[in-house]
């Protein structure tokens, strides 16, 4: 009688288990959900300069601001860091980038960096042509590739300048990519989206950090360098250029080396990197500061690269340069999925930072002529997840093309808000009196304007739906971050971490994504046409 007194405890464990199960992009699309927003907003002030987590540490030339990103392939990775202190004022004179070497001695064991590579070493300076705004030149960066790692494979190393005494950093070590393979994935991803640099984006790294990420996508703006805490009490109250405080760059570098030294983190720019200067030069902080897979990617650019990680074909783009089916952007993507083999990367992930698919009033249809120039060739090589930010809220879609709910569509996941200061979006578009005014003149750097109003569907004749519309599967006014863990070349499981459920071991979000091959046309360069 024991088992069959067990048997209703048994079916209440087994329905409680598949009531846990997250939701899948098989069951089809799910309905749109909005979560209720919350009262506590945690805390969106910036650190101030006086916080011990962004002052400089160390002395002379020792190194700081040490970060590992990826190369194109798990062979090789790129350690950048940065040495001197930057200046500021109204006269400024750069550092000799060739003061200090930029030496990486490394090895499989912290007492035997037996290996070394030597980089590259550079500055940049932000300067303004107006009374009242401070100058500044960075200290010296420096980017050093490193060659013939083993996949998969813990490395221990230093860097710095070992001529120079005290020049050396400590010991640190970062893991590399998995082999590139549709059975070998990163454990677990970390995506973050406009993280900033106030006590919310302390919450937020840290929940980060113990859910103990492979690889951190950073969708930018990382700092708040578009100005002081009080702008017009700092720098003129009126100049024809809004001046970057460019600090806060190093600040976030200071508080991230813990993190960045150890965990691989890849970036793409955002529309705070522009920060206009002097000749209109703009990213040059963004440019500068990060090492970038372009020359192995081919894209020889900063904007937009692409890289491996294990059965992961990873595309960043730019929805800041020109992306047009003429520019080079575009060819370059050409070119690059036409390389990718879905038999070796099953996955295909691509990031910028303006969504396609928000419906948030702020940024609505923002990026409209980006989706129209680019959508279609991304959605004929079966683009499976894109990740995105600037909104300053999250959100995710249901499987979407054109507007359309799409077997074949990909999934779009906006997780704008890692904790910075400037306001959370918390209005949609498709409440009442909340429609926006369609765009009468282009952004200068978004690249025109193509929101119209809608000529099908529910929203045919206006500019907005009346309610959430179909493709908008979650969406949520919180800080947080989000963990992709690909488990095979057919399922990955995505997760939203919302700051508040820290210490609570709660999920905002979940849901496994799911491929499809065998339901969508795929271009390849192996040329499988799947039915």
């Amino acid at each position: 009688w024991m088992w069959k007194g067990s048997l209703p405890l048994l079916l209440l464990a087994a329905a409680v288990a598949a009531a846990a199960e997250p939701a899948s992009t098989l069951e089809g699309p799910s309905r749109p959900v909005t979560v209720p927003l919350r009262e506590d907003r945690g805390h969106a002030v910036d650190l101030p300069d006086t916080d011990p987590r962004v002052q400089r540490r160390v002395t002379g030339w020792a190194p700081e601001q040490i970060a590992v990103a990826l190369s194109a392939a798990p062979t090789s990775a790129w350690v950048s860091w940065i040495t001197g202190d930057f200046q500021m004022g109204g006269a400024v004179k750069p550092l000799d980038p060739g003061t200090v070497g930029s030496v990486v001695r490394y090895g499989l064991a912290a007492d035997s960096l037996a290996r070394e590579a030597t980089g590259e070493a550079l500055v940049y300076s932000q300067l303004y042509p107006f009374e009242g705004l401070q100058n500044y030149t960075s200290g010296i960066i420096h980017h050093v590739r490193i060659l013939g790692l083993e996949p998969g494979t813990k490395y221990y190393y230093q860097c710095g300048d070992p001529a120079i005494p005290g020049a050396m950093s400590a010991v640190h070590a970062f893991r590399t990519m998995p082999d590139v393979g549709p059975r070998s994935y990163p454990g677990r991803i970390a995506v973050v989206g406009d993280l900033g640099l106030t006590y919310n984006t302390t919450s937020t790294v840290e929940h980060m950090a113990s859910n103990q990420p492979d690889l951190v996508y950073a969708n930018l703006y990382l700092t708040n360098g578009t100005g002081t805490d009080c702008y017009s009490c700092s720098f003129a109250k009126s100049t024809p250029i809004h001046e970057t405080y460019q600090p806060r760059w190093d600040y976030w570098g200071r508080y991230m080396e813990p993190v960045t030294s150890s965990t691989p983190m890849m970036v793409v720019e955002g529309n705070h990197e522009i920060e206009q200067q002097i000749g209109n030069k703009t990213f040059a902080a963004y440019s500068a500061r990060f090492a970038f897979p372009s020359m192995e990617s081919e894209s020889f650019s900063p904007f937009y690269y692409s890289f491996d990680a294990g059965g992961i074909h990873f595309i960043m783009l730019a929805a800041y340069a020109d992306y047009s089916k003429s520019g080079e952007q575009y060819r370059w993507l050409e070119k690059d999925l036409a390389k990718v083999d879905r038999s070796v990367t099953p996955w295909l992930v691509a990031g910028w930072h303006a969504p396609w698919y928000s419906t948030y009033k702020a940024h609505y249809r923002e990026a409209e002529c980006m989706r129209v120039a680019m959508e279609e060739l991304l959605y004929s090589y079966g683009l499976d997840i894109v990740f995105t930010g600037h909104v300053h809220a999250y959100e995710r879609s249901n499987r979407v093309f054109n507007y359309t709910l799409d077997p074949c569509g990909a999934v779009h996941i906006s997780v704008g808000d890692g904790g910075n200061r400037e306001k959370m979006a918390t209005t949609h578009a498709d409440d009442p009196g909340r429609c926006p005014e369609p765009l009468s003149t282009p952004d200068d750097f978004m690249g025109g304007f193509c929101a119209f109003n809608f000529t099908s569907g529910p929203a045919a004749g206006s500019f907005c739906w009346d309610r959430q519309p179909d493709y908008s599967a979650y969406r949520e006014s919180s800080f947080g971050h989000g963990i992709l863990e690909v488990k095979n070349e057919t399922y990955a499981l995505w997760k939203w971490h919302r700051n508040q459920d820290l210490y609570q071991g709660a999920v905002g979000d979940e849901i496994y994504i799911v491929r499809e091959p065998e339901r969508c046309l795929l271009k390849s360069s192996i040329a499988v046409l799947r039915l």
